[in-house]
């Protein structure tokens, strides 16, 4: 088995993008969801309600992270933490009275206008600390503004296996981007990685933190926000939670041991 693939998202909701290598520190991978679309109580904002994120892509360089959408020009927020930077009290899902620093007006102002919604954009710092909720969770384990996990992992195979199903259906096959992986694993057979405890790639260890219940967003095109039925429809036939029934799960959550360490394409994954 070796990682064919490794996807960063600096900010949870927009478009991320695929990278050769990647470094891993205290709350997942670098560079990874350290960016977060609040409302103006600070409770976050996905493509679950605002489908219309799936248009703004964003692009790093050494010292900034660029939004940009098409008709509405960019814009460019610094990545590093700014002490002078004023805080806001952010909440994702269980985990309330986070603390992150506001990126200023001139981003909340173009995601708002181009999101129709009032919005702020807000950045890890270190007033920053969200432990890892999940029974997998060791003392220490932190993350970023990921969901439920500091990452997920999924499988060729597994969608291979799921887009057969689909295609004999008669719909189309959908793409790995539609379930927002930060990893992904050729060599082993469909649904192997819901059976790895712990793996290795590179210098980085991963821990398993339970199945991935997906939502909506794997039904929205990922270029043009656009909805169906597929894959929720199909994943509904075949791939039930034991614990919740009514979840649907297709991929692995991820809490990474290793707190300092690398990974790269092509590198062997290695059972632990």
């Amino acid at each position: 088995m070796h990682l064919s693939g490794l996807f960063i998202y600096p900010v949870k909701g927009l478009r991320g993008f695929a990278v050769n290598s990647a470094e891993v520190d205290a709350l997942g991978l670098v560079g990874d969801r350290r960016f977060l679309v609040v409302d103006e109580t600070g409770r976050f904002l996905t493509q679950r309600t605002l489908p219309r994120m799936t248009h703004v892509d964003t692009a790093r360089d050494a010292t900034h992270l660029t939004l940009a959408a098409a008709g509405a020009g960019n814009v460019r927020v610094a990545l590093s933490p700014d002490p002078a930077a004023p805080l806001r009290t952010v909440t994702i899902w269980k985990s309330e009275g986070l603390q992150a620093e506001d990126c200023g007006d001139a981003v909340a102002e173009f995601l708002s206008a181009f999101l129709a919604t009032r919005c702020r954009l807000v950045r890890i710092g270190p007033a920053f600390h969200r432990p890892v909720l999940k029974s997998a969770a060791r003392a220490g384990d932190a993350f970023n503004f990921s969901d439920g996990a500091p990452m997920l992992v999924i499988s060729e195979a597994s969608l291979a296996d799921l887009n057969d199903r689909i295609v004999a259906h008669g719909e189309e096959a959908v793409p790995m981007s539609r379930f927002r992986p930060s990893l992904v694993v050729t060599g082993c057979p469909a649904f192997a990685e819901d059976t790895w405890p712990r793996f290795r790639v590179g210098t980085a260890v991963f821990r398993a933190a339970g199945p991935s219940i997906r939502c909506i967003v794997t039904t929205t095109d990922q270029l043009t926000g656009e909805r169906g039925k597929e894959p929720l429809r199909t994943l509904a036939t075949y791939r039930r939670d034991a614990i919740d029934p009514t979840g649907v799960i297709f991929g692995q959550n991820l809490i990474n041991e290793t707190k300092s360490g690398s990974l790269r394409v092509g590198e062997v994954v290695e059972l632990l």
